[in-house]
């Protein structure tokens, strides 16, 4: 080979024909990691038991948390919705879709919050990416949980916005980052959920919100997981703290058991957020049925009978958590979201099929989900558990145990 002359680099190896674009192939290598996925058979309406597959589990990885999706109230105001408004609202809301029963519950909503306003999106994700990428821009910084969910992330990732990914609940780390950062952004926000979705702790609310006023930042809540179980009124920790964030997010689809999210904030941004907020505007309406459901859940989870599901929710709570510590996992007594963390994705899936041999369904929860070497199963509790489920499903754990042990 000559001085000074780069031999040619290799071409790389042709892709097997049957497989041009390595799909298979990825799929294999997602098998392997034992991080492929399937869709469960689910029949009938979400409960503390469910048809899967044609048998009847107990089931512990729903997030129900009341009870209410298939509530009483909830169900007629949902078919008297459908018969008077029809299936869809079919439109977007800045076209033809803004009708009274969306008006009627984002007055409601902001209510229930104290807010000026309130913006109803398409899910939780649409809400979270939707505020995130209209609030923040290149030029803006955004601090991040570490364990922030997914549409969070995706939010910052969308907007284009510096992102200072700030470690996990950690209120002095938040307020150090605050305080040393040199650059002259033109909007700062600060987003966390309260009540994080897979590892059932708690972010330092109070804290967080008087660094944010020191400093000028915007507060961003998720509080999707919170809304109706905790809070006075079910109205989450966000109240329960006393801090009124600069944009609080909720969701229908946990708590209150019907589907969509929404925003409760001043006024100024609910109206940015209607003019700019990509998710919003390019989404069709949420149906009528879905809205008429959503409401009437919420008066369910406002009033005291919702006092009395979240004084039963905390007392499953209790019971759960006791028999997990004794089973080996930390132990959060006063949360309805309760990890036993195995680590490996093949042991927490094995866990998860060993307990349905036994009738109990918890979901095993494996990367990306949850950072590589923390997979785990997700118990997520209702208030329409009993107490002779949750001895069931411990009794169930304690087996499984033995059965799949540790590699």
């Amino acid at each position: 080979m000559r001085r000074g002359v780069t031999p040619a680099a290799a071409d790389p190896p042709a892709p097997p024909r049957d497989d041009p674009a390595g799909l298979r192939a990825e799929l294999r290598d997602l098998a392997a990691a034992g991080l492929a996925r399937e869709l469960r058979p689910l029949d009938g309406p979400a409960g503390a038991t469910v048809s899967l597959g044609g048998r009847e589990v107990l089931c512990l990885c729903s997030n129900n948390y009341l009870g209410l999706a298939s509530h009483p109230e909830v169900l007629a105001a949902a078919a008297a919705a459908l018969r008077a408004e029809g299936a869809g609202a079919a439109s977007a809301r800045l076209i033809a879709g803004n009708l009274a029963g969306h008006r009627s519950l984002e007055a409601r909503l902001a209510a229930f919050h104290g807010t000026d306003a309130s913006l109803l999106y398409g899910s939780g994700y649409h809400a979270n990416v939707g505020v995130l990428s209209a609030l923040a821009r290149d030029g803006d910084v955004i601090y991040s949980d570490a364990l922030n969910h997914a549409s969070l992330v995706d939010g910052c990732r969308l907007s284009r916005a510096r992102v200072r990914v700030v470690p996990h609940a950690d209120a002095g780390a938040l307020r150090d980052a605050l305080r040393r950062e040199q650059q002259p952004f033109r909007r700062r926000l600060v987003v966390t959920e309260s009540l994080f979705s897979v590892d059932g702790d708690v972010a330092p609310l109070a804290n967080l919100a008087a660094s944010c006023t020191e400093a000028g930042a915007l507060l961003v809540v998720d509080e999707a997981h919170a809304v109706g179980t905790t809070g006075p009124a079910g109205r989450g920790l966000c109240a329960a703290a006393g801090v009124q964030p600069d944009v609080l997010v909720g969701t229908f689809s946990k708590a209150l058991g019907s589907f969509g999210g929404y925003v409760a904030a001043r006024a100024e941004v609910v109206a940015l957020l209607r003019s700019v907020s990509r998710s919003f505007i390019f989404s069709t309406a949420l149906p009528p049925p879905v809205v008429a459901a959503s409401r009437a859940a919420l008066e369910v989870a406002a009033s005291p009978h919702g006092d009395a599901l979240r004084a039963r929710l905390r007392e499953n709570s209790a019971l759960l958590a006791a028999g997990l510590q004794r089973l080996g996992a930390g132990s959060r007594p006063e949360w309805h979201i309760q990890p036993f963390v195995v680590g490996a994705p093949a042991r927490a899936m094995a866990l998860c099929e060993a307990l349905l041999t036994h009738g109990v369904f918890v979901q095993g929860i494996r990367p990306p989900t949850v950072p590589a070497g923390t997979s785990r199963l997700r118990f997520s509790l209702s208030a329409s558990h009993t107490a002779e489920h949750l001895h069931t499903a411990l009794a169930a754990l304690e087996i499984s145990l033995t059965q799949v042990r540790s590699p």
